[in-house]
């Protein structure tokens, strides 16, 4: 019987620490959306990014996405997000899609401008960068022709300096 006591008490206190670290996890973490007010920003392709994401402003969490569709018109991806009521955005800021790391999370970066108009809210921020595919760079790094510099094209005359061509047997 004794055993017994023992080992529920022990299931306790494992349930009480998993709540705890289960609320620590929460309470630090960025997950919720921050209130303000909405813009919006249309990208060829959103790779990465999806409800719930980070807006940051030099790294700085300042917003979060709040929905992305597609506009069936000019099949654009179209990001709704929320910003900081504070955080006051010249009309010519970027919007840009980048990683967090080499393998990282994505997220939406904001790039102020110098213009002196501020974006309304309900806006549009007109200026974006879609996010960068690894994997399209990697394929591109692969499946390019050996040896050509960037920006010379199929049609292209071999330049004077390179080496002379094998003699035929």
């Amino acid at each position: 019987m004794k055993g017994n006591v023992i080992e529920t008490v022990m299931g306790a206190v494992v349930l009480v620490v998993a709540a705890l670290f289960l609320f620590f996890a929460y309470s630090t973490s960025q997950l919720r959306s921050v209130p303000g007010y909405q813009l919006s920003a249309n990208f060829e392709h959103i790779d990465g990014i999806r409800d719930g994401s980070d807006v940051r402003i030099s790294g700085i969490k300042v917003g979060s996405v709040l929905s992305t569709t597609l506009d069936p018109t000019s099949f654009l991806a179209k990001v709704q997000m929320s910003v900081q009521p504070s955080i006051k955005l010249p009309d010519d800021s970027v919007a840009e899609i980048v990683s967090s790391g080499l393998l990282g999370d994505k997220y939406m970066s904001l790039v102020p401008g110098g213009s002196d108009k501020d974006i309304q809210p309900g806006g549009q921020i007109k200026f974006t960068q879609s996010s960068i595919s690894l994997e399209h760079l990697i394929g591109q790094m692969m499946f390019s022709p050996p040896g050509k510099k960037p920006g010379e094209g199929d049609n292209a005359a071999p330049s004077g300096g390179d080496a002379p061509a094998p003699a035929k047997p």
